[in-house]
Formats: structure tokens, C-alpha cells, sequence
């Protein structure tokens, strides 16, 4: 029996509201949150992206380092430990494992989404396209997708910098930014990656007056509070930083507060030989913006409303360059450059795409609907890919084409080449619904040469035989030594308890040898000797270079010239490409 209209319980607006913000999470959310759970799972974690970070939270954990990031047996200064800690509550409920943590990186992306899509309905509150549009756009961006698949600080860092976005820009209700938790968001931005969250958001607030006009009308107290809120995030640090510094000792206190910070921004600033300071040129990311914004650079009609701005701009326009602009310049200034390092800002891109799609709508009707501007070039681009890929096994038969990669992708390519070939036809298709066909085929794409990838080339980068051998040696408490600088590659998986000694130089193998007669060394050659094939532990394919595995007496006979004695097994040699 159906209840009587009369009696029903009335919808409070507030709770109309919320079941409003879940359907605009439909179908996007969970369209992502599929495709980064196949992907993520698709195959191990990354080296060394992945596996460093997996080492550091490990380091912590067995050694009871809560305070101090530990590498390697030593403090670890180039990252805050918030990450880590986040990894160590899923461990404390769930055991030690890599699943919480890849799952943490899917939980960070899909919050990214949401976040983006808060921040475009505050700011175009005329405008709903342009919030329905905005996390479909970023979803589409191929190089966010991967990189949000490795175990990284990066993908943590946006959700921060966007949240405090999010808390500058007015509401319906409230035009004044809720300046605590801007400041907590700063703080825990801090605590993630350190001083370079205050690039992410600074330049919003310091150039509010342009795009907010609360704040240009109330400018002191804009000012005032911001101040406090980026005073409370810096306390947030320094309440981590000057404890861990004192405890770290002097070496970690140097570089945690000057020599790794410093060395990033200024050329020249000579940092420890294993601090990763990643110079580049001013120019590189404006060469790497076609990357970054892939597909949406090879879209037409973004491209076209970005070119097609003209004054006066609404104040979600404003927002976004204000907040990019000089992010981009002071990115580009700064000495030390990673693909990554932006990747807070593509939300904002996308904010200004969607925004000038929107006003292009409005503006130019009949410019806006022209096929000549539609996603026909990566259509085409989509289509020549699924050809190449269909008759790659014969190019590869006939001795046409030769390399490592063709040889690997033949078995699979044809599969491939109708989902390219499929996705192409489906960009091809006119009329509305444009841009979502665009996101569409843009994570699908993606989430094929993620296949693809862990289909042939994985091998190449799972490390597990290596880490099997390592752990058994750990468990027979036998010491480690590695060739060259060690990128705790093997620590996480191999759950290593004691630090492996780097060693340089054939003397400096001699002296590991005679001191540990017991000991193995890990050497990573770029090809392989007959003495490799014949004398060592273990053989194995990393990237395009080779991981050997040696007994220390061993090597350290080949290295002085003389003639080891014949093993007692065989070596474990495992080829490339090795298939899953």
C-alpha cells in the first residue's frame, strides 16, 4: 500500500542539495574509479616511481621511524612523511602490502575529480555546463591518468592544492573564503611535498582582487586572513619539521631545510650526489604542454575558445589565470623540472578549457557547432594507429620494421588495433555529446596502451625474480652491495630489514668481498658477458639494461682477472622479453 502524499516527510533543501552534488558525480566517477582500478592492478608497482616510495613508508614501519622518512638505512630529506603516514594507517588495519597504498592513489584521483568539478560550479554558477564539463576533461588527459597510477606524492599534492582552491572561492551563501581550512589544506599540502605547495596557491590569493570581488572590496581582511592561513600551514610544518630535524641530526637538518629545496629551484646550488635536482631548461614546459593536455591539445575547439577570448572575462575565467599564468612562468623559472611537477594545475586547465568552451557557445553559435573543429584529427589519429598496428605482424614478418618494442607487440596488436579503430569511429561521430565522446575515448585509449604495456613490456620492469632471490638472502642474514647508486628498488618487495651497500669502483668490490665472503652484489649492466651467463647467481631484464646477481667472491675474482671456480647450479637466467 503506497503512504498518502500528505504524510510523507517534506525534502529539506539541504538534503535536495546533496542528492543533486551525488548525480553530477554520475557517470564520470565511476567510470574513472573502474578504468584506474584495472589499470593500477593491471600489473606491480612501477620502478622506480612506485617502488622508492613503497621503500621509504617500509623503511618507517620496520624501523619504528615515525618522525624521520628513512632510505636505505639513512634519513630520507626529500620528501614530508603525510603520504607515508596515510600508508602506515591502512597498513595498521589491514597488514603490510602494496594494495592500500595503490588503492589510496584511486581514492586521491577520484577526489581530484570531485574537487575540480566543486570549484567550476562555484565559479560558473550561470554556467552548469561548465562544471559537468570540467572532471570529464581531466579524466581525458592521458598523462594524468598514468602518473595517477604510480605510488606518488604528486597526486596527493593536487588534492591538497585544489581543496584550498576550493576554499577561496565563493559559494551561494558565503562570499568570504573560509580561511581555516585553507590554511589546514596548506598545512597538509606542506606536510606532503614541502615548500612547493605554496606555488600551487599562492598566486590565487595573492592576485585575488582580479577575479573575487569580495576581495576587492574588502582587501585588508583578504590579505590578513590569507596571511594567517598560510601562517597556520607553515606551522603545521615547522610542528613536524623542527622535531625531525633535530632528530634526523645535522647532515638531514641541512638538507631538509636549504640544500634540497634550494637545489631545485637554483641552477648551480650543489646538492648531495643523490639528491634528484632534475635541471631543465627554462623552455621545456612549454614544449611539454601538448603532452600534459593530451587530447585535449589536439582538440580543435579548445583550442579555438582559448585563441577566441576576449574581454571583459567572467570571473571563473579570471580565477584560472591568475592561477596558471604565473604558475607556468614560475614553474618554468625554477631550475628543477618534472613532467609531474604541474600536475595540480591541470584541473585548472581544464577550468579554463571548460570556461572558454562555454563562452564560445554562447558567443560564436555557429563557430561552435562546426564539424572542421570537432575531434576529426585525433579520430584520424586513432584510425592510422589501429592500421599501423594491424599490419605491424607483417612488417615485423617481412624484416620491414626491427626493435625490441615491435617484436613484443606483434602477438597483441591486431586485438588492439580494433579498440583504436573503434574509438577513432566513435570520434568521428557529430553532433551533441562531443566533448564527453572525446573524455570517453580519451580513458579508454589510455587504459589500452596500459594494457598493452603490461601485456609485453612489464616484464621488462617486475623485478620479482631478483626480489625472490634478495629476500632469501635477507633471511640468511647475508649482506647485500649494489653496483652503482642504489634506488631501493628491491627493498619494499624483497621486505629488506638492513641497508644494501653501494659500492663504486672495482676496488671498492674487493674490499665488499673480503670483508663478506658470504655476500652477494647486484650489478646492472646495459648487456651481457658469457662470464654473466656462466658465473652469476641470477640474470634478469630491467628496462633495456639487465639486473646480475653475483656471489661477492665471485665477481671480485672476474674483476682482478682471475678464473672463478665452476658454480654449483646454474645460473637463474630469465630472457627477455619474458612473457606474463
Amino acid at each position: 500500500m503506497r503512504p498518502d502524499p500528505a504524510t510523507r516527510l517534506p525534502v529539506t533543501p539541504n538534503a535536495y542539495r546533496r542528492s543533486e552534488h551525488l548525480r553530477a558525480l554520475w557517470p564520470w566517477l565511476p567510470l574513472w574509479t573502474a578504468a584506474a582500478l584495472l589499470a593500477i592492478f593491471a600489473h606491480g608497482p612501477m620502478p622506480l616511481f612506485s617502488t622508492r616510495t613503497l621503500a621509504v613508508a617500509w623503511e618507517m614501519w620496520n624501523g619504528g621511524h615515525w618522525l624521520v622518512p628513512h632510505v636505505n638505512g639513512a634519513p630520507y630529506s626529500e620528501k614530508a612523511p603525510l603520504l607515508f603516514w596515510m600508508i602506515h594507517a591502512g597498513w595498521f588495519a589491514f597488514g603490510v602490502s602494496d594494495v592500500w597504498p595503490r588503492v589510496l592513489e584511486v581514492i586521491f584521483g577520484g577526489a581530484q575529480l570531485v574537487l575540480v568539478a566543486a570549484i567550476a560550479r562555484r565559479l560558473f554558477p550561470e554556467r552548469p555546463w561548465v562544471a559537468s564539463a570540467t572532471p570529464w576533461m581531466l579524466l581525458s588527459l592521458s598523462y594524468a591518468f598514468l602518473f595517477g597510477l604510480q605510488i606518488m606524492y604528486d597526486v596527493l599534492l593536487a588534492v591538497w592544492a585544489l581543496a584550498a582552491l576550493l576554499c577561496l572561492v565563493p559559494t551561494a551563501r558565503r562570499a568570504e573564503p573560509r580561511w581555516l581550512l585553507f590554511g589546514l589544506c596548506i598545512g597538509f599540502g606542506l606536510l606532503t611535498k614541502g615548500p612547493v605547495m605554496l606555488l600551487h596557491v599562492m598566486f590565487p590569493w595573492l592576485l585575488g582582487p582580479l577575479w573575487s570581488d569580495w576581495a576587492n572590496r574588502h582587501r585588508a581582511r583578504w590579505y590578513g586572513r590569507g596571511l594567517l592561513g598560510v601562517l597556520l600551514g607553515a606551522g603545521m610544518l615547522l610542528a613536524w619539521a623542527l622535531p625531525a630535524g633535530f632528530s634526523g641530526g645535522e647532515a638531514y637538518r641541512q638538507r631538509l631545510f636549504f640544500t634540497q629545496t634550494a637545489a631545485r629551484v637554483v641552477d648551480g646550488v650543489a646538492p648531495a650526489a643523490d639528491l634528484q635536482s632534475h635541471a631543465r631548461p627554462v623552455w621545456w614546459y612549454l614544449l611539454a604542454l601538448p603532452v600534459l593536455l593530451f587530447p585535449l591539445s589536439a582538440w580543435p575547439r579548445a583550442v579555438a575558445a582559448l585563441a577566441m577570448l576576449r574581454r571583459p572575462l567572467p570571473a571563473g575565467i579570471r580565477f584560472a589565470l591568475c592561477w596558471l599564468l604565473p604558475a607556468f612562468v614560475t614553474f618554468s623559472l625554477i631550475s628543477g623540472k618534472q613532467l609531474y611537477y604541474p600536475l595540480p594545475e591541470l584541473g585548472g586547465g581544464c577550468l579554463l578549457l571548460a570556461g572558454a568552451i562555454a563562452l564560445l557557445r554562447e558567443q560564436h553559435p555557429r563557430l561552435a557547432a562546426s564539424g572542421w573543429l570537432g575531434t576529426w584529427p585525433l579520430a584520424l589519429g586513432g584510425m592510422l594507429l589501429a592500421v599501423f598496428l594491424f599490419v605491424l605482424p607483417t612488417l615485423v614478418a617481412d624484416h620491414r620494421l626491427h626493435g625490441e618494442w615491435f617484436d613484443e607487440v606483434v602477438g597483441y596488436s591486431r586485438y588492439f588495433a580494433i579498440v583504436f579503430a573503434l574509438l577513432g569511429a566513435l570520434l568521428l561521430l557529430r553532433g551533441r555529446g562531443e566533448m564527453r565522446r572525446l573524455a570517453v575515448a580519451g580513458l579508454v585509449g589510455t587504459l589500452a596502451f596500459n594494457t598493452l604495456f603490461t601485456l609485453t613490456a612489464w616484464p621488462r620492469y617486475d623485478l620479482t625474480p631478483s626480489t625472490e632471490l634478495l629476500a632469501a638472502v635477507e633471511a640468511e642474514q647475508r649482506p647485500i652491495g649494489y653496483v652503482g647508486a642504489y634506488d631501493v628498488q628491491f627493498h619494499f618487495a624483497a621486505r629488506l630489514t638492513r641497508p644494501i651497500t653501494e659500492i663504486r669502483g672495482e676496488a671498492a668490490i674487493a674490499a665488499f668481498a673480503q670483508a663478506h665472503p658470504d655476500g652477494v652484489i647486484v650489478t646492472h649492466p646495459g648487456k651481457l658477458t658469457a662470464a654473466d651467463r656462466r658465473y652469476a647467481l641470477l640474470v634478469q631484464p630491467f628496462r633495456s639494461s639487465w639486473i646480475v646477481i653475483w656471489s661477492a667472491p665471485v665477481l671480485a675474482d672476474l674483476q682482478a682477472g682471475r678464473q672463478p671456480p665452476e658454480p654449483t647450479a646454474p645460473t637463474r637466467i630469465y630472457p627477455a622479453p619474458l612473457r606474463p
